[in-house]
């Protein structure tokens, strides 16, 4: 669901930082401080509002936007000088933003009637520069005084050359490629790529890659943007300049009947000055993230408190800490909705990967997006991003057939992508469905024996998910793979690994000739939890109470042996049952079981005793102890133990 309201929101609280930065740099060139540097931020700025309000639909801010950028262009290139005049002209195209922007928080559609006229008199100060350097042709110059070298270097665009190079640990060094590439184009035009870009989107490279393109935005911004995440820009030269295309010499036009006016120079009033309320912030991440180790603290003393009162029995002590209490969640829980962001933040990336994969691949693709509402706490929303991207570029890469081989399948030629997010209980849950050609289990099973992930025999007798597992085990994935079963191993491995480590969890369902699945499985956040506080061989441990499904007793008589394993029989149904001695040791026998569920899957635990119920703060255990399977994390209660947490998922 496109939230306009949220979007509007935040468009007009960057705008109003690029606004801000354009008139300080603008004040700051008049006053000739560093002008380079003031020019190539009142440019970055004016580029970013004019992308901004194209795609939020406000044509008349964009407009304007254009026509100020084409304006600091040729003040950065050195053909137009900053002057009273032009920095008055300048001043009121940001005055007329800012009314802009007002009418936008307000709900209403910006008028153009303003803006028109600026636009106006911006063209004017372009074209004049246009029609001057038109008049100056080389041996117009050269009777002028100018020398004819002089004169061609001014028809002449910069033509770089960068050098990227890719982290060598990225996994996803096609989809790095492929967004740079789109960067650049929107700055420049690229002429060639070496390997070719084909290769590059492909991720058929290995080393760094050469991209040769023509662009007048300067070094800096080509460096800003050859600079992203995983990337790094390792050579910018300039190793000859691209000649103007030529243009037919005309007659000049005979002299008007009368004489042009240039458009006339409105007296500007001084600006107004008008209150506006702060309704945004913006707040370093750095901060919150102390704010929440901060809440963290309180409701770990909030425990320890709780447990002095209990012991001592103080009426007064009781109600005040009661109070306390009260406050501690509700800090609790705005702080965790100040974390908290929207889906839609990394969602809203994604139609134009498809767009783009779709276009290369000559394929047709219909993508729709729901849940993008449904929100995830912002340290979640980090590691997320990769791991989609990956699985809905394999989907359309992979997955959805040519319109071809669809049509000769009896199915429409435009293949149907569907990315959607909702709650469950605790949970996010991110479903990603083709209707492509799906996953051919008998080549999976094939696979899986030439690889030597399975024997023949175990193959022989695989189940269909025990398969599909095969696809997020690292080395599966080959080239020939990915030409027998759609390509969908392609760094599954690290895809899985990235979710585990968020504390969720990934599943696959797919049908040959119908389509595939992706479900994510997500908590929606890591910090805070409700955990069941268990003794395991006079040892206690934390298990999340997400993943509980009841406390049972047993009787000795319904536990039976199978291989090297024990079940339970439970209502009906066969459980493994495990008793944990290779975690914490061989206890004494107990006939208390706590049934656990993940991914729709169960199992029981043997435990001496359970203590109740308790909201802890989960820390992360590779910050301690490096990682240890079986344990997701440590918390610490009110009595000051270190206690581990259970990761339930890879019990199960």
């Amino acid at each position: 669901m496109f939230d306009e309201e949220g979007y509007r929101k935040l468009f007009v609280e960057e705008s109003r930082e690029n606004h801000e930065n354009i008139v300080n740099n603008l004040l700051a060139l008049e006053n000739g401080d560093d002008q380079q540097a003031a020019i190539d931020e009142i440019f970055r700025s004016a580029h970013t509002l004019k992308g901004m309000s194209a795609s939020m639909g406000f044509d008349a801010m964009e407009h304007l936007c254009h026509s100020m950028e084409d304006v600091f262009s040729l003040i950065r290139s050195g053909r137009r000088e900053v002057t009273a005049t032009l920095t008055d002209l300048l001043l009121t195209c940001t005055d007329a933003i800012e009314a802009m922007l007002d009418a936008i928080e307000a709900g209403e559609t910006p008028s153009g009637e303003q803006s028109a006229s600026l636009v106006q008199e911006l063209q004017a100060f372009a074209e004049e520069e246009e029609g001057s350097a038109q008049e100056t042709p080389p041996a117009a110059a050269a009777s002028a005084g100018v020398p004819p070298e002089q004169a061609e270097e001014a028809e002449e665009r910069p033509l770089y050359t960068l050098t990227v190079g890719v982290d060598p640990s990225s996994t996803m060094k096609d989809v790095r490629a492929m967004l740079l590439l789109q960067n650049l184009e929107e700055i420049g035009t690229i002429h060639s790529t070496t390997p070719s870009r084909e290769l590059l989107e492909d991720g058929k490279f290995d080393g760094p890659f050469e991209i040769l393109i023509e662009s007048e935005a300067g070094e800096d911004a080509l460096r800003t943007i050859a600079s992203g995440t995983e990337l790094s820009l390792l050579a910018l030269s300039t190793p000859q300049s691209l000649p103007a295309a030529s243009e037919e010499v005309r007659a000049p036009e005979p002299a008007p009947s009368e004489p042009q006016i240039p458009p006339p120079q409105v007296q500007r009033a001084a600006k107004t000055e008008k209150s506006r309320e702060i309704k945004n912030i913006r707040v370093d991440i750095q901060r919150l993230d102390r704010m929440m180790n901060l809440v963290e603290d309180l409701v770990i003393n909030r425990g320890r408190l709780e447990q002095i009162a209990k012991k001592h029995g103080i009426k007064e002590f009781d109600e005040a800490l009661s109070m306390v209490g009260r406050s501690v969640s509700d800090l609790q829980n705005l702080m965790m909705g100040i974390r908290m962001m929207p889906l839609e933040r990394i969602f809203n990336r994604l139609p134009r990967v498809v767009r783009d994969v779709a276009n290369h691949d000559g394929k047709e693709v219909e993508f729709s997006i729901e849940g993008g509402e449904t929100e995830l706490d912002r340290s979640m929303m980090d590691g997320l991003s990769d791991p989609l991207l990956h699985i809905i570029r394999n989907a359309v890469n992979h997955g959805i057939e040519t319109p071809e081989i669809r049509n000769a399948s009896g199915k429409s030629p435009k293949g149907s992508l569907r990315l959607t997010a909702r709650r469950d209980k605790d949970n996010v849950i991110i479903e990603i469905e083709d209707d492509g050609a799906g996953i051919d289990p008998e080549r999976l099973r094939k696979k899986g024996v030439e690889k030597g992930l399975m024997t023949p025999e175990a193959a022989a007798n695989a189940t269909k998910d025990e398969l599909v597992g095969l696809l997020f085990e690292p080395g599966f994935s080959t080239a020939e793979t990915i030409t027998d079963i759609s390509g969908r191993g392609v760094g599954l491995d690290v895809v899985k690994k990235t979710i585990e480590s968020l504390k969720g969890s990934i599943k696959v369902e797919t049908e040959v000739g119908r389509g595939t699945k992706f479900e994510l499985v997500l908590p929606p956040t890591m910090a805070i939890i409700d955990v069941m506080m268990v003794h395991i061989n006079g040892m206690r441990c934390a298990i999340p109470v997400s993943n509980v499904v009841e406390v049972a007793q047993t009787r000795l008589e319904a536990i039976h042996r199978i291989g090297n394993s024990e079940a339970i029989l439970l209502r009906d149904q066969t459980l493994p049952m495990h008793r944990l001695d290779d975690m914490f040791g061989r206890a004494e026998k107990s006939d208390t079981l706590v049934v656990l569920q993940n991914d729709g899957r169960r199992c029981c635990i043997v435990v001496d005793s359970v203590d109740g119920q308790q909201e802890v703060v989960v820390k992360p255990l590779s910050s301690i102890a490096g990682n240890c399977r079986g344990i997701s994390g440590i918390t610490i209660p009110g009595d000051g133990d270190v206690v581990p947490v259970l990761d339930v998922n890879t019990m199960i």
